[in-house]
């Protein structure tokens, strides 16, 4: 059997559980967790993705996560996929939720934030690259190509946030 997850509705409410491969060839609604990794000095972490991974071989990102497991709440997961990505014990804050279309799959998008003062040992099997980037070269590099896809809707989504602490504000 393969990952599972929880099959939700377009209200993000849970209506059963079922494979994550399933709900990717189903197009069902499912769960992601994300994270923005930001420094000490607010740059960002970008990363490519290995050559070899089934999503996106590659592309550049500037969000780490995976699929929410079954019973696990957006910021279990967030905490989750930042130690098993980065190496990284930290509690991410959540920033906003949408509904994804998504370049594969419909799912919805949880978006969280950590700053990250220790030094980052990333999973080859998830990371093949990585650097800090600030504002302004993280903005120019979701415009090319190359980039997840669906990373740009979360970055202009983020970019919009309205707070008086936001790098983009």
């Amino acid at each position: 059997m393969g990952e599972l997850v929880e099959r939700v509705d377009e209200r993000d409410h849970v209506m059963a559980v079922v494979e994550r491969g399933e709900a990717i060839r189903e197009r069902w609604l499912h769960r992601v967790a994300t994270i923005v990794c930001r420094d000490g000095d607010g740059r960002f972490l970008v990363h490519r993705r290995p050559d070899h991974t089934s999503r996106f071989p590659g592309r550049l990102n500037w969000l780490l996560g995976g699929a929410v497991d079954v019973g696990e709440s957006y910021e279990q997961a967030a905490a989750r996929e930042l130690a098993e990505e980065l190496g990284v014990h930290a509690a991410p804050r959540f920033v906003l939720k949408f509904l994804c279309d998504g370049a594969i799959s419909p799912y919805w998008l949880g978006v969280h934030e950590a700053v990250i003062t220790t030094p980052v040992r990333p999973d080859p099997r998830e990371v093949a690259w990585f650097d800090w980037l600030t504002a302004p070269e993280l903005e120019a590099a979701v415009r090319r190509s190359g980039f997840v896809p669906d990373a740009r809707e979360a970055f202009d989504r983020y970019r919009a946030l309205d707070a008086p602490d936001h790098p983009f504000g």
